[in-house]
């Protein structure tokens, strides 16, 4: 397995050696020693699975009760992955890196605890397929409004056309969330 830093260091961009022929592909999407050779925890507490349709954006989520270290991955179809820095005291506090996650592609990304998480499904049906380090925890969730100016995130989809659910369209602003000291 391929691991590269990300404009972000911490967050850390997986490239699995995919074996194809005739019948098909097969590739790792979780292998232990692998992932803790690169820093990564070795202990998840679940897996979770959603599916969207095309345009639906998810997030920016994050939790500053119980935060969450997130694995992800699409196992089909395609989106484009945000991981916003949201760590005060980090010098790359508000920066985002964005990167394109597909059952094509199969990449996999790592973003740590401490930072803001979101997607949009950039295909009719998108497979959304990640690990998490801590549970969820309703009293810990938070959300940064996805369009927020403050961070100038490039959406490649018309703001008309981006679906959103209600808790995402009332997310704070970057200035005003509650983020990380």
């Amino acid at each position: 397995m391929k691991v590269q830093e990300t404009s972000l260091p911490e967050v850390l961009l997986f490239t699995p050696t995919i074996y194809r022929d005739n019948r098909g592909a097969f590739l790792e999407t979780w292998n232990q020693r692998a992932m803790a050779e690169a820093g990564l925890p070795t202990t998840w507490v679940q897996d979770n699975f959603s599916v969207s349709q095309k345009n639906v954006l998810r997030g920016i989520h994050y939790q500053v009760i119980q935060p969450q270290g997130k694995l992800v991955r699409v196992a089909y179809g395609a989106a484009l992955d945000i991981a916003v820095d949201l760590r005060r005291s980090s010098p790359s506090f508000g920066r985002h890196v964005a990167i394109e996650l597909s059952g094509e592609n199969c990449h996999i990304l790592w973003i740590p605890p401490g930072f803001g998480h979101a997607f949009l499904a950039l295909t009719d049906i998108v497979g959304f397929a990640y690990k998490v380090t801590d549970y969820y925890s309703p009293a810990g969730e938070r959300t940064i409004l996805w369009n927020d100016p403050a961070l100038a995130i490039p959406w490649p989809v018309a703001p008309n056309d981006v679906v959103v659910s209600e808790k995402d369209s009332k997310g704070a602003t970057l200035p005003h969330a509650e983020v990380f000291p």
